[in-house]
């Protein structure tokens, strides 16, 4: 199997992109995996540290506004089609797979044009603006959410996959989590609130959180908080502007980054994050229940419609990030987790839209797809 993987910009279209070629590889060692993107994104880092190879070329995201710049973008993307025929030509591939980005405009185009099999995975709840362009000229389009196939009416073939993560289920025992609590220099008697925001972290999450702390609103509950490493100071020098010194906090540990996120999802009681489609997707995995404050856009407002997913179902709250403060997100913390047969129902509920096999899934289509 040759196969293309268009994805581009960031973690929540290429690591998708990278535990499918994983499968693929792990089914067909023999296969040929290439990946196509930018030289400005993520996949610069993720896609070689994964051991593919990678081909860049000049395409960008289209604006509404009328600009130079914008004009310039669009002449660059559409001019980016020879690089792309070249690619194509080089590597012949069998199958041409897109999991999102502005970089599969391109990629597409020619993979049509040449009468290339085609798939896209689309891990949001609604369709990015790729997927509705190709999304019937396409031969296929794999979701992440069963909510996802009334947004794409007219299709050649939906199929609800799930989206491809590294976050497992795990049976974590007490003397383990008592270990990993202790390293961070948390108490094993309180409910874990778990905050975080992306590898980039989130501003008004960071915000309202430190709002929260000043104000001592977690006495009865205990935050494990990743800023992000870009906001890490801006964090730490907050507090320190009012003689406040985060090694010292009462109940909370903060910290840049967290590498063991899987431990620390499976064992903490409350999630305070982001609604990424990837992060709705570990969230039903490990079962646990959320306030989801999503990033907005001016585009649309996809992140709000994944957090929607879980809302719906009575597993998460949402605050939007135009409202959120310390008083708003204490408030809606403590409702939730000072009532403890609430907060496992949440759990519970969450769980229900959990995926199963899902690379497996994924990787019978794309044989299906190839043999058709």
């Amino acid at each position: 199997m040759r196969v293309i993987i268009s994805a581009a910009g960031t973690g929540g279209h290429i690591n998708p992109g990278i535990a499918i070629a994983n499968k693929i590889k792990e089914k067909e060692p023999s296969s040929e995996i290439l990946f196509i993107g930018t030289n400005r994104g993520l996949e610069n880092d993720l896609v070689p540290r994964a051991g593919y190879k990678l081909k860049t070329i000049e395409a960008f995201g289209f604006k509404k506004e009328i600009s130079f710049k914008n004009f310039k973008h669009i002449c660059q993307t559409i001019a980016s089609r020879k690089d792309v025929d070249k690619i194509f030509d080089e590597f012949k591939p069998d199958l041409v797979l897109g999991t999102g980005g502005y970089i599969c405009g391109p990629v597409f185009s020619m993979a049509i044009k040449r009468k290339i099999p085609t798939v896209f995975h689309e891990s949001n709840a609604y369709p990015g603006r790729a997927v509705k362009m190709y999304s019937k000229k396409v031969d296929e389009i794999l979701v992440g959410f069963k909510e996802t196939k009334s947004k794409l009416e007219g299709c050649k073939k939906v199929v609800v996959t799930g989206t491809p993560t590294k976050i497992k289920k795990l049976d974590i025992s007490s003397q383990r989590k008592k270990e990993i609590l202790e390293e961070l220099g948390i108490r094993n008697d309180l409910p874990i609130v778990l905050v975080f925001g992306g590898s980039q972290g989130a501003q008004k999450i960071n915000e309202a959180v430190t709002e929260l702390v000043k104000l001592k609103k977690n006495e009865n509950y205990q935050i494990i908080w990743a800023t992000g490493t870009k906001q890490f100071d801006i964090v730490k020098e907050s507090f320190e502007k009012e003689n406040i010194y985060i090694n010292s906090l009462k109940n909370v540990k903060i910290l840049p980054y967290i590498y063991n996120m899987e431990e620390l999802m499976n064992i903490a009681d409350l999630f305070v994050c982001r609604s990424g489609a990837m992060t709705i997707t570990e969230i039903s995995i490990v079962g646990k229940p959320s306030i989801f404050i999503p990033l907005p856009s001016m585009s649309a407002n996809r992140q709000e419609d994944n957090a929607l997913v879980l809302k719906k179902l009575g597993a998460a709250k949402i605050i939007l990030n135009k409202v959120v403060d310390g008083k708003k997100l204490s408030d809606e913390i403590s409702d939730i987790i000072e009532k403890p047969k609430e907060l496992e129902e949440m759990g519970r509920l969450a769980s229900t839209i959990a995926p199963t096999n899902v690379e497996e899934k994924i990787y019978n289509e794309l044989v299906k797809m190839i043999k058709k």
